[in-house]
Parts: structure tokens; sequence; C-alpha cells
């Protein structure tokens, strides 16, 4: 079989199926609105362990982490005395300044998640808050009814 041939095969089978169709998918109604399968169609959250997370890394993780960047300081120090004149103390006092780099890195970034545990908890909540003041003046009218 030539190419022409094969081609005109498929062109025939082509013209011979049905008109292309769309189909719209939809989510099935024991979903509550939701896309994602499996979830629920309603936001959950839980500001207590939020807060429980963002205690958690203001009372043991950032001061766990000072402690142990600290206790490097003095042992670095004396090895660099020590090595003086030798290219091993440039090298312990790279390697300690890097340390350092990525201990403030490292700072930073429990800050900055203690922050944003604190506040989407604040947010979630005052979300909440505010889409239910808008609801008051409907409530009102139908209750009035």
């Amino acid at each position: 079989m030539t190419f022409e041939q094969e081609w005109a095969g498929h062109k025939q089978a082509a013209a011979g199926a049905s008109s292309p169709q769309m189909r719209l998918n939809q989510v099935p109604a024991d979903q509550g609105g939701s896309t994602t399968p499996g979830w629920p169609g309603v936001l959950a959250t839980a500001p207590p362990e939020k807060t429980k997370a963002a205690n958690t890394i203001q009372n043991v993780l950032e001061p766990g982490t000072t402690k142990a960047a600290d206790a490097a300081d003095e042992p670095t120090k004396n090895a660099v005395k020590a090595f003086n004149g030798w290219a091993t103390a440039t090298g312990l006092t790279k390697a300690h300044t890097h340390w350092d780099d990525q201990v403030k890195r490292l700072m930073g970034r429990l800050a900055s998640e203690k922050t944003n545990l604190r506040g989407a908890s604040n947010m979630l909540s005052g979300t909440d808050q505010l889409t239910g003041q808008s609801f008051r003046p409907l409530q009102s009218k139908v209750e009035g009814v």
C-alpha cells in the first residue's frame, strides 16, 4: 500500500465519523460544589493548631536554633587561632561565615512561617466574620417577612 492510498483511507474514515462533540464535565452533587475529588466544598481551618505551631516555632525552634548556632562560635574561633597562618584558618573562617549566613536565613524563614501561621488564622476568622455580617441585612429581611 502506498502512502497516498493509506492517506486516502484515513481521510475517508475521518469523513465517515460523526462530527466532534463537546462534553462539559460536572461536579457530582454529593461533592458540595468542590472541584477537587475527595474534598468537601467548604474551607476548613484550625486556628488553635495554627497558634500551637506558631508558639512551637517561637518557644522551641527559634531558641534551639540560636543556641545551636552560638555553640559553634567559640570552638570555631579557637580553631582559627590555632591554625593562624595556615590555609585551614582561612577555610574555617569562610565556612563559619557561610554557617552564620545559613543560620540567619533559617531564622528568617522560621519568623516568616510563625507570622504567616498567626496571620492566616486571624485573616480567615476575620473573613468569616465579615461574610457573616454582610448576610445580616438579608437575614433580617427574611425573618421579618
